[in-house]
């Protein structure tokens, strides 16, 4: 607000950002918001954006979001495509010149609440290598799904297209800590567990990382995502996307606006009776939770289990912060002249 956000944007946009440090998603929360001031207080993202419908189809459309937040941007679209989805029964939204948009699964949990599938995905700033390569070209192109249920709680499907997010690589950078073979590759396009060494010019691997792991099928996934996401919207693809980085300069290479989102909300009606869907959906997640797992003491989890799991201990014992994420929350309270307790 004190960066000239309206009130309501900016609530919008915490709600965003407390969704993932409460659902243990440090990468995409409070450590973010350094970046997301940064940006605004020097004029790299518009405050008041000023949403513009560049096409439209039925339930179809795309839209322009004027440069501003992700965090603004994505929830009003995400709701665009529920509104689609009352009257269609479907709704498809893509979106161009926006920003880094917090956590993919905020988004389909929207259309949960309707009672909808929801989809939701996005790319962003170079960082991954292409399958067989060892230059940055695509994002970590995240994809986020979620089904409503019955008694048990929905399933949310929310990871990158990247063997791991780069949030992961930073927090083991603050930790001082290693990071698994197959995460990342050195500048020379050799794979390393120093973390420093794939931030200082290397490059994170597709999902499942080699030949072996078929890492291919990362590749194809993270260039749906990027096609979907940017060439479908106008937005700037591949290794053109806009960085999420106050220190980085924007390429004077520019194929689009802003980097692109693309949500999706379907109507279970259109398909099938909604209760009997929730039903088939309670016995689904309990028929795998019930699958015999590979270790003793062990259990199988369905998607989202983990970040439930995480909500129920912090909301009860407290959000850990960082003391790097403190430092930078302690900057920007003395710059916004905003009380830090």
């Amino acid at each position: 607000m004190s960066l000239g956000v309206p009130d309501d944007d900016a609530a919008l946009a915490a709600d965003v950002l407390a969704y993932s440090d409460e659902h243990g998603i440090d990468s995409h929360g409070i450590a973010r918001l350094k970046t997301y001031f940064d940006l605004l207080q020097v004029g790299r993202v518009n405050p008041r954006p000023k949403l513009k419908v560049v096409r439209e189809k039925h339930a179809v459309a795309t839209i322009d979001g004027d440069n501003g937040l992700g965090l603004v941007v994505g929830p009003k679209c995400m709701d665009m495509a529920i509104e689609k989805t009352h009257q269609h029964g479907s709704g498809s939204i893509a979106v161009c010149n926006t920003n880094h948009y917090g956590a993919a699964g905020y988004y389909p949990l929207m259309a949960v609440k309707k009672d909808y599938i929801g989809l939701s995905m996005t790319n962003t700033t170079k960082g991954v290598a292409p399958f067989n390569g060892k230059e940055k070209m695509l994002g970590t192109n995240p994809v986020a799904l979620a089904f409503p249920s019955l008694n048990e709680p929905e399933v949310v499907i929310d990871f990158a297209s990247s063997t791991v997010a780069y949030g992961k690589v930073e927090i083991a950078q603050r930790e001082g800590e290693k990071i698994p073979l197959g995460w990342c590759l050195d500048e020379n396009g050799l794979p390393t567990t120093n973390p420093e060494e794939m931030i200082n010019g290397g490059a994170l691997l597709p999902l499942g990382s080699s030949k072996e792991g078929s890492g291919h099928k990362g590749y194809c996934l993270a260039g749906a995502v990027d096609i979907l996401s940017a060439v479908l919207s106008g937005a700037n693809w591949g290794p053109f996307a806009t960085p999420f980085a106050i220190n980085a300069s924007i390429s004077g290479t520019q194929v689009g606006k802003g980097i692109g989102h693309f949500f999706v909300a379907w109507d279970i009606e259109g398909f099938r009776d909604l209760i009997a869907f929730k039903k088939s959906m309670d016995h689904w997640i309990v028929t795998m939770r019930n699958a015999i797992a590979r270790e003793e003491g062990a259990k199988v989890l369905v998607p989202g289990d983990p970040e439930r799991e995480a909500y129920a201990r912090r909301i009860k014992e407290g959000i850990p912060i960082h003391p790097i994420i403190l430092d930078q929350l302690k900057t920007i309270s003395h710059a916004c002249n905003v009380p830090l307790r």
